[in-house]
């Protein structure tokens, strides 16, 4: 679930679920309050609301049963409210209900049942009180306020004609202290419940948001800890289709990311300190024939002109064999930041590489090695190449095969082809050949198939791999095929120039 998704609906949550709880929480109240007010009020359930909404009203039918036995006994034995021992009764009984009973006869108090700490006395009783007469046989009796501070007091009045003529009144008063207990009562509950609802919506709300973005939290600064102490073997396992999901997503693919680059770093650092050990290697060889020539020619060794001609000659073949070298280390370089120098043209087949065997031939004659060349395609045939780079391509494929030539009589036959699109140039020798299990990896860097270092196979180890390098910059392909002790023929093609027609 999305982050946003999440924090929207948990919003809708902190506001409807209290409100549900609250209702549902209020409703039990409802039942609980109705049983209480049945069990002390004699309500049934269809009045529970009045206790709410009207406190007179509830108190009014608090005591309807007394008043209504009082008014009884008013017309059939009026005597007996004027019984003492009946008064103090019924008092005991409307005491219960935080109501009691008050006598007064011709105006006078005769009876106050009140037995707490009151006030009043009897002639403020006396005043307060309605007259005689002001109950009305035929209606409900007479409904008074009696107002002391914040205590409300329903007065209902019985009037009737004592045994000895005079005018009696009975009052029942019931004082709102009897409600406000459980109403205080009942809205602290509520206050209770109402924060308990808020506690546990809010609990309830920072469990799930927590638990949903603390574990991705708690993975990515695991992850950041790894990192920082230099360990990339490790990977986020969290897939959840949300914005901390789509986090640790990008930053376990960054992870990758640099893994690759530390490990592509560490094996380009493996390869330059490969490259420096074997072009060192390769250039004793030169440099040693070099020192020693020349000083064969200080010492006078060579006292013929022949002598020192060849001594001269060999002098300089090893100068230009450690140009090579160190030209091997530079365009290694320009590869590895991918800044060879191009300069394309279009480049006639037939005159570039008779250009280039002639070239070839004469220092394959020096080494007793044999040159055929065949030209298969059109003279017409034009290519779009770096003659430069070109001529390097073919150089280095024929060095290799002259470094690894182990025939007395060595041959080297260059064939064009036309292949459709692409102009096919194979150059086949007759040396020992590569191994199958060798093949596939002799155009890696450093790759050698001959692993014992001396002179007669030495090199860079990068010839091939630049050679593969500026064949694919042209847009084509380089292979080979090989069979041991009898050769090895390497292919690549070249795209054709064509020319776009307008019409």
């Amino acid at each position: 679930m999305k982050l946003k998704t999440r924090l929207v609906l948990a919003f809708c949550i902190v506001i409807l679920l209290p409100i549900a709880l609250a209702i549902t929480v209020l409703f039990g109240f409802y039942i609980l309050q109705s049983r209480i007010t049945w069990q002390n009020y004699g309500l049934d359930a269809d009045d529970t609301y009045t206790f709410f909404s009207n406190t007179l009203q509830i108190m009014n039918r608090y005591t309807e049963s007394d008043y209504t036995e009082i008014l009884n006994l008013s017309k059939t034995d009026p005597e007996l409210l004027e019984s003492e021992a009946y008064l103090l009764e019924e008092n005991e009984a409307l005491w219960a209900k935080s109501s009691f009973l008050i006598f007064c006869k011709d105006g006078e108090l005769v009876f106050n049942g009140y037995s707490g700490e009151s006030s009043m006395d009897d002639a403020q009783w006396e005043e307060t009180l309605p007259p005689y007469g002001d109950a009305r046989e035929d209606s409900t009796p007479k409904v008074g306020y009696f107002i002391d501070g914040d205590t409300q007091s329903l007065i209902k009045q019985v009037d009737f004609i004592c045994s000895d003529d005079a005018e009696g009144s009975v009052y029942i008063i019931t004082s709102s202290e009897s409600i406000l207990p459980e109403i205080r009562t009942m809205l602290i509950e509520l206050g209770i419940a109402v924060v308990l609802i808020l506690a546990l919506t809010a609990g309830l709300m920072t469990t799930w948001i927590y638990r949903g973005t603390i574990t991705p939290i708690r993975k990515l600064q695991k992850a950041t800890n790894n990192i920082k102490e230099g360990n990339l073997d490790f990977s986020i396992d969290y897939d959840e289709e949300d914005e901390l999901g789509d986090l640790c997503r990008n930053f376990e693919e960054m992870r990758k990311r640099l893994k690759e680059s530390t490990e592509e770093k560490m094996n380009t650092e493996q390869e330059n300190k490969a490259l420096i050990s074997n072009i060192a290697h390769d250039l004793k060889t030169p440099i040693t024939a070099v020192k020693g020539y020349s000083e064969g020619i200080l010492d006078g060794v060579a006292d013929t002109p022949e002598k020192q001609e060849r001594y001269i000659r060999t002098i300089y073949n090893k100068a230009n064999e450690m140009d090579r070298l160190l030209n091997e280390l530079t365009l290694y370089a320009q590869i590895d930041t991918n800044r060879i120098p191009y300069n394309f043209n279009k480049i006639h087949v037939s005159e570039y590489f008779s250009d280039c065997v002639d070239e070839i031939g004469l220092d394959l004659e020096t080494k007793n090695i044999g040159l055929s060349y065949f030209n298969y395609a059109d003279e017409q045939t034009v290519i779009i190449a770096d003659p430069e780079q070109l001529m390097r391509v073919i150089n280095n494929i024929i060095n290799n095969a002259v470094k690894y030539m182990d025939k007395r009589k060595g041959q080297i036959n260059i064939r064009i082809k036309d292949v459709g699109d692409f102009i096919q140039v194979e150059i086949e020798d007759n040396g020992k050949g590569i191994a199958a299990q060798d093949l596939p990896y002799i155009f890696d860097r450093f790759y050698r198939t001959d692993s014992s270092r001396n002179s007669a196979t030495g090199g860079s180890g990068i010839g091939l791999s630049i050679v593969k390098k500026i064949v694919e910059d042209h847009g084509g392909k380089i292979w080979a095929t090989s069979k041991l002790n009898t050769g090895t023929i390497m292919y690549f093609v070249i795209r054709k120039y064509q020319e776009v027609i307008n019409e």
